[in-house]
């Protein structure tokens, strides 16, 4: 759990972020806390790379706490799938890997990731999503 105390971890001012991502894709963002170390997340946006479709992810998500002088900071990475909804609907594997802040004094958490992809449906394909985001604790 790095640096940081358990007690310190569990400042988050809630379970649920609810928020938006700009990148590949830019959407809404959900991320609900299962413990200080676990959380699901999971978007609802559409994507721009090659034909515009909407997309959809869920991931399951593991944190790693760092030190910082006010807020939390975590290192996160995780496993999840996505489904790319549009004239051939593609389906696959995401595996995202990122860095949250949660400010100390505001009910927001900022967010960078980037996430690998492995497209398994209608055929094998790489590819890689990423974004930068913000959500406020419900």
């Amino acid at each position: 759990m790095g640096s940081l105390t358990l007690a310190e971890a569990q400042s988050r001012p809630g379970d649920t972020e609810l928020g938006i991502i700009l990148g590949e894709p830019t959407g809404i963002s959900l991320k609900v806390w299962q413990s200080d170390r676990a959380a699901f997340d999971a978007a609802a946006a559409w994507s721009f790379d090659n034909d515009e479709s909407f997309h959809i992810h869920a991931d399951y998500l593991l944190h790693s706490w760092l030190e910082v002088d006010k807020g939390s900071m975590a290192v996160y990475y995780g496993l999840g799938a996505r489904a790319l909804l549009s004239g051939e609907a593609r389906f696959g594997a995401r595996i995202p890997v990122g860095l949250e802040y949660i400010f100390q004094d505001q009910p927001l958490g900022l967010f960078f990731e980037v996430a690998p992809l492995l497209d398994l449906a209608p055929s094998t394909e790489f590819g890689v999503n990423g974004g930068i985001g913000i959500r406020y604790f419900l």
